[in-house]
């Protein structure tokens, strides 16, 4: 589990591909002093296990799936990437819940200034798009931002000097791609409410799923 809290930066310096997968070994712009082989570490928002390390050197093995569904799959040697390590239970929670599952790709559309800020807007699938809300919250390559508005394919984010000189949102250009993770809570509310997945249950259990008649009935609408 991470905050989207960006710990700094770190650049690609080796990339081998490993059946369908891939080793990456990434070089850290800060001290990863009390990192052991085996912890978590999020790249560019994707959940990764430290398999070898060496100073500020480790290396990670991306599954054939984190390839597809991330960035990570047209990653190149010399780019830079977000690193956070897994938030310890003592860690203040700054950012929000992030679990590290990439849940697709978005594309930079937009990118104007606007006072001490940037305006970023991003355009993303229905299938993400529908999880996100005005003032939600939303990991872009790892880093947690808030966003301003949204629509059916599109959402938009305001950038302060100190997130775009800490993460790489900085030195994201029109056209460039990115990693989406979606607030959790509200892709388990939906699964809950609209009963996705009650074909997994035993055969003659009853439906008895949450539906927008069972919450008012008990008051919550």
């Amino acid at each position: 589990m991470f905050t989207g809290i960006i710990e700094g930066l770190g650049t690609i310096t080796a990339i081998h591909p490993s059946g369908q997968g891939s080793r990456i070994a990434i070089t850290s712009d800060f001290d990863l002093t009390g990192t052991r082989i085996g912890d978590s570490i999020s790249v560019n928002g994707a959940c990764l296990t430290a398999v070898i390390l060496h100073g500020r050197r480790f290396s990670v093995d991306a599954s054939p799936e984190t390839l597809m569904r991330s960035v990570l799959g047209r990653i190149k040697l010399g780019e830079r990437v977000n690193l956070e390590r897994a938030l310890r239970l003592s860690d203040r929670l700054d950012g929000h819940l992030v679990s590290g599952h990439v849940d697709g790709i978005g594309t930079l559309s937009k990118r104007e200034p606007l006072a001490n800020a940037i305006v970023i807007t991003f355009s993303v699938a229905q299938s993400l798009a529908r999880y996100m809300i005005e003032k939600g919250s939303v990991a872009v390559d790892g880093t947690s931002l808030t966003i301003n508005r949204c629509d059916s394919t599109t959402f938009e984010v305001s950038i302060i000097p100190h997130t775009a000189g800490l993460t790489t949102i900085g030195l994201k250009k029109v056209g460039d791609a990115v990693n989406i993770e979606v607030d959790m809570i509200g892709k388990y509310v939906e699964r809950f409410v609209t009963n996705r997945g009650s074909g997994d249950r035993r055969a003659g259990e009853s439906g008895g799923g949450i539906d927008m008649a069972l919450l008012a009935k008990s008051g919550f609408i």
